[in-house]
């Protein structure tokens, strides 16, 4: 046990310095793997060392991976073959770089093998390699949430004008969608000339749409990032995000209601005009109701646009917040003034 565990030690030393030395003394160490038996692609030192094995005969197909612990501790007559469940776990060299984060995630490993699409070993990377894959994926997710091209280069380094460019581009196209707010508007003028008070509650209207499809949207981005939700959970997400939206819309509409019937009641009382006018309990129903539909659509909205984006092949971080905010603030006008024509028919 002794002579094995030098040998091992040996085995180290000699894979430290090159590749060839380490296959050399694995070659004599375990005679059994045929030469060049083991191939060491990488070698980790501590308890989570990796060993790649791969067969000659097989054309240097991955056939196992052991850590070193497993072959210092084993009996001193064991052999390696001994030692293989043949059960590992690997990456493909076509594997997305967030596919295979979640694989070193999943498994907790420090180093995983790379094969190709017939088995063979071609590499290995460790959770090291993956650190900067990790915060570059991360920046670009959170500069793409905040409605922009994600930057190549550190904030810093890079230039005015492909700092300007990049922003620019989603800047124009949110504008350009925001655009249909005003043709919303100016569908529905015969209605706010009638009962100006609407007009007073589009920015509540609109803002609380916004706000709940971007808390789905966020909520739901990070879940795909995580491997958390799949395209298979789209209806469960979307029954959980309906009720979440009828429950947060009448909270929101209750507190608008108290809002608008309190201050019309305190108005009148003080002897001051009403900005509420005389139908003010209407207008309060009015706002409650909107705000329901309004909240509840822009959590659909949040949710689902990204998961459809994952299903087409999209990076999901292109629904942003502030793409989901500016399609919920043209649909939830025209669902704030449909429920205004339903509530006040009789008086527009």
């Amino acid at each position: 046990m002794q002579e094995r565990r030098a040998s091992a030690v040996a085995l180290l030393l000699a894979a430290a310095c090159s590749v060839q030395g380490g296959a050399a003394v694995a070659k004599s160490l375990f005679p059994e793997l045929g030469p060049p038996g083991v191939v060491f692609l990488r070698l980790l030192f501590g308890s989570a060392a990796l060993w790649a094995i791969a067969r000659p005969q097989m054309r240097g197909r991955l056939i196992d991976d052991l850590r070193l612990r497993e072959i210092v501790l084993a009996a001193a007559d064991a052999r390696v073959a001994d030692l293989m469940d043949r059960t590992f776990v690997s990456l493909r060299v076509t594997d997305d770089q967030e596919e295979a984060l979640r694989t070193f995630e999943r498994y907790d490993r420090v180093a995983l093998p790379v094969v190709d699409g017939q088995g063979v070993l071609v590499g290995i990377v460790t959770s090291d390699d993956f650190l900067d894959v990790a915060r570059e994926e991360a920046t670009e997710d959170i500069q793409k949430l905040g409605g922009l091209e994600a930057l190549e280069d550190p904030y810093l380094d890079t230039s005015f004008l492909s700092m300007v460019r990049k922003r620019g581009v989603w800047l124009s196209v949110l504008f350009i969608g925001e655009m249909f707010t005003a043709t919303a508007m100016a569908h529905f003028e015969n209605e706010i000339k009638k009962f100006v008070v609407l007009a007073l509650f589009i920015p509540l209207i609109i803002s609380s749409g916004g706000n709940s499809g971007s808390q789905a949207a966020s909520l739901i981005i990070r879940a795909l990032a995580l491997g958390e939700v799949t395209f298979k959970n789209w209806w469960r997400v979307m029954r959980r995000e309906v009720m979440a939206g009828l429950f947060l819309g009448s909270l929101l509409g209750f507190l608008g209601f108290l809002r608008i019937t309190i201050a019309a009641q305190v108005l009148i009382h003080l002897g001051r005009k009403n900005i509420y006018g005389e139908h003010y309990v209407l207008v309060a129903l009015t706002v409650f109701l909107a705000l329901i539909g309004v909240v509840t659509w822009g959590t659909i909205a949040g949710s689902m646009l990204p998961i459809f984006l994952k299903r087409i092949g999209r990076d999901p971080a292109v629904s942003s917040a502030p793409f989901v905010a500016t399609l919920v603030d043209v649909t939830g006008l025209v669902i704030y003034f449909s429920v205004a024509i339903r509530v006040l028919h009789e008086l527009i």
